[in-house]
């Protein structure tokens, strides 16, 4: 750059109990394991393993002691068993500011997403400030915690190997832990603009920053992502949802190869509980004139109660971004 008995419940229990039931669904955060973990194919060795996810053959070893326990004769691999990467210690890091002290040193685990570019765009900013909720009192505001999650939407895909452009950026949030997120106005668009009061404005403003950079990087997998939190009312529970172009088959593929990611990890975490986040067409201004294929992404409802859990708690903002991440490699391999 996660059943209680029936019984009384005070104010407390209750928050407590929705809190529990999102962390079920979201489950753990993927991508802040320590190891990856890997099945292996037909055809596969240790090295070829290795070598195929950009670690060196020096870690034979490593992986060995890793692993001692799921290992054939001779330390062979056993098509469809699952496998421990070790850490590279080799790896390369580089620093991103933009995610603050705490996350800024950031670690390349693997190159599935090499050669993708992504432009990552949090809705609202600067002098709007999107939907606004309440939380015990306390202003819930959009554009923070939709900057929350997609910053860490960007570390993941970096991680990856991708190349990732944050076109809205607060260059003194950075990635915030905990459940209140003080709002600002000082949010600018990349490279560093000031975001204008207008909302006409706004929109081209942000639009024209990501079809420079597409005309950059002609020729390589690019996709816009935009991410936002819905405001209806406080009785409405509503999923993750996606709009796309019409006119675009690819941004269509991109945002069903999310919801898909979603509906398995509901599946997953919570079976029986079922999924209705829904894909749909939408002719919004940066969807109809950015050049990317673009996924428009509503996180929940920032009045309900439980669909807050899903944003106001760090965990569960993590969890989202490695949802989405998941998905995103999904798309890119499909392609």
């Amino acid at each position: 750059m996660g059943i209680l008995p029936k019984q009384k419940f005070n104010k407390y229990s209750i928050k407590f109990l929705f809190l529990v039931v999102i962390l079920a669904i979201f489950g753990p955060a993927t991508y802040s394991q320590q190891y990856k973990s890997v099945k292996a194919q037909k055809g596969d060795g240790i090295y070829a393993l290795l070598k195929k996810h950009g670690l060196p053959a020096t870690d034979f070893k490593r992986f060995v002691e890793l692993n001692k326990d799921s290992l054939g004769k001779n330390n062979t691999l056993i098509i469809g068993r699952t496998y421990k990467l070790p850490l590279n210690s080799s790896a390369n890091k580089s620093l991103h500011k933009i995610f603050g002290t705490k996350y800024q040193q950031v670690e390349i685990k693997d190159t599935q997403l090499k050669g993708a570019v992504y432009y990552l765009i949090s809705g609202h900013g600067g002098p709007d400030p999107g939907a606004v909720g309440k939380h015990n009192g306390h202003l819930l505001c959009e554009d923070e915690y939709a900057y929350d999650v997609t910053l860490r939407l960007a570390r993941n895909l970096i991680e990856h190997g991708a190349m990732v452009y944050m076109i809205i950026q607060d260059k003194n949030d950075g990635i915030r832990d905990g459940s209140l997120l003080k709002p600002d106005k000082d949010e600018v668009c990349y490279p560093d603009l000031k975001i204008p009061a207008s909302q006409k404005s706004r929109l081209r403003q942000r639009k024209n920053a990501v079809n420079k950079l597409y005309s950059k990087h002609k020729g390589r997998f690019q996709r816009l992502i935009v991410i936002h939190i819905d405001s209806r009312s406080q009785g409405e529970n509503i999923d993750v949802f996606f709009y796309h172009d019409k006119r675009s088959k690819t941004g269509k593929k991109l945002v069903t190869n999310l919801q898909e990611t979603f509906r398995n990890k509901y599946k997953q975490h919570q079976p029986g509980r079922g999924y209705r986040g829904t894909v749909s067409t939408r002719g919004l201004y940066v969807i109809r004139h950015s050049y990317p294929p673009t996924a428009f992404i509503e996180l929940g409802n920032i009045n309900h109660p439980r669909d807050k859990l899903r944003f106001i708690n760090d965990n569960n903002r993590q969890a989202l971004a490695n949802w989405l991440t998941e998905g995103l490699i999904k798309d890119f391999k499909s392609n």
